[in-house]
């Protein structure tokens, strides 16, 4: 299924709702606080941001959060991201990191991913982040 690209004022909206959505976030023990909002292709926006836990390992990434959100309120079958912004309270420079990058690609290997790099704002799809996505199809 093909859609245009997002126009500047999507993408704003976007990365917007992810940055609103980061001063949510638990974070006690990195103090960094980060929102994710997922837009799919059925034009549905999904909030999530990072809860962290005192047992490192059960901690929850916003990408992630936000992604299980729209499983939640969709049904898995009925999820097709179309992008997702990636956004930290204090505006420093966050990519989704491995494991997010994976569930990203499960959702559209083609999602647009937008995130605050070092050199400014990044557009790409979730194939350039993870070129060689892990799938079992």
């Amino acid at each position: 299924m093909f859609h245009q690209p997002l126009t500047d004022t999507d993408q704003q909206a976007l990365l917007r709702a992810a940055r609103d959505v980061a001063g949510n976030a638990h974070a006690p023990y990195s103090g960094f606080h980060v929102g994710a909002a997922v837009l799919t292709e059925g034009g549905t926006v999904y909030r999530g941001c990072n809860v962290e836990n005192a047992s490192y390992g059960l901690t929850i990434c916003a990408e992630r959060a936000a992604i299980f959100s729209a499983v939640a309120g969709k049904g898995a079958a009925n999820v097709r991201i179309r992008a997702i912004a990636v956004q930290t309270a204090s505006g420093v420079p966050a990519s989704p990191c491995g494991a997010c990058r994976q569930v990203i690609y499960e959702f559209n290997p083609d999602a647009l991913v937008l995130f605050q790099s070092e050199d400014g704002l990044e557009s790409m799809t979730a194939r350039e982040l993870l070129p060689h996505g892990f799938g079992l199809d």
